[in-house]
């Protein structure tokens, strides 16, 4: 059996501004500058969202591909992030990603995480500041760089995190990037969000390199009954519950192959919705930045963060 694919269209902002389902993710740290040449061949076939963040370190590569893609600016939508060691000086982290970046703006400008680091040591965290403090200083960019971001919300927040912070926001976050996918559903997380306005997007959406997601026995299934890749079919529960992907590749086959999805039926989402309930415990995250050893990140405990341990 086949299914009838289609490339996912948008989601609206609660600035107004629409940004596409599915983006590409230029985190590799292996090698930051190699996302130039994937780019292009996102760019190739039709893909107009791009993530990128200061941590990444290719910033300036980012910028010099899209140029270099021949996308209209107002076409293209971009985001980066403020770094963890970047807390103190808002605006001025963000007038060295725009410099770097060189694209007239920014879309959507993110807290990468809630908690700040110590600038010799990035694995400490810096109490001298909380995120309160930090969002008051992005949402006065709106005002200090009005015209160069159009937009700013926040990345690895909790259902914790995110209820303290809109006690204070004057400016509701407009996106809230996790990493949310099968094995990791965080579905209390996304409907607050989706509550509240606030778009999610999802890193990683397919895991890590070596991720064993696809070759699992649920989503196996629903792919052969579909006709279409384990991983079309992962990328497609998370945009059919609305959430924004971005998976990260350096593959043209596999970077045109995620821009099409398929449309799942009750039975095949109940299916992977399901995964959540497993016995065997499959759910977990990828990101190498959940310390399993220490059950920490960035110096935060997983409590402090507002997120269950593995």
């Amino acid at each position: 059996m086949t299914c009838d694919m289609y490339t996912p269209g948008s989601a609206k902002l609660n600035n107004g501004a629409e940004v596409p389902l599915l983006g590409l993710g230029c985190y590799d740290p292996a090698n930051p500058d190699s996302i130039g040449e994937a780019i292009l061949v996102a760019a190739h076939h039709g893909y107009l969202h791009y993530d990128t963040a200061k941590f990444y370190e290719n910033e300036r590569v980012v910028g010099q591909a899209l140029r270099k893609s021949g996308i209209p600016r107002d076409k293209i939508f971009l985001t980066t992030k403020l770094w963890n060691t970047d807390h103190h000086d808002v605006e001025a982290a963000f007038d060295e990603s725009l410099e770097k970046l060189d694209l007239e703006y920014i879309d959507m400008y993110l807290m990468h995480w809630p908690q700040a680091t110590m600038p010799d040591q990035r694995f400490k965290s810096d109490d001298s500041i909380d995120y309160i403090k930090t969002w008051k200083a992005m949402e006065q960019l709106l005002k200090t760089r009005a015209g160069k971001v159009k937009g700013i919300g926040v990345s690895n927040f909790s259902v914790k995190t995110l209820t303290e912070l809109l006690k204070h926001a004057e400016i509701v976050p407009a996106m809230n990037q996790i990493e949310t996918h099968p094995y990791n559903q965080d579905r209390d997380l996304v409907r607050l969000c989706q509550e509240k306005g606030i778009v999610v997007t999802a890193y990683s959406p397919l895991g890590m390199a070596l991720s064993p997601m696809p070759e699992d026995r649920d989503i196996v299934s629903v792919a052969q009954a579909t006709g279409v890749t384990p991983e079309q079919i992962i990328l497609s529960w998370n945009v059919q519950r609305h959430v924004v992907v971005i998976p990260k590749s350096l593959n043209p086959v596999h970077i045109e192959q995620n821009m099409k999805m398929v449309k799942l039926n009750e039975e095949q989402t109940q299916r992977i919705d399901a995964i959540a309930n497993d016995p065997e415990r499959r759910c977990r995250r990828f990101c190498p930045a959940y310390d399993p050893q220490t059950d920490t990140v960035a110096g935060w405990t997983y409590e402090q963060l507002g997120w269950e341990k593995p």
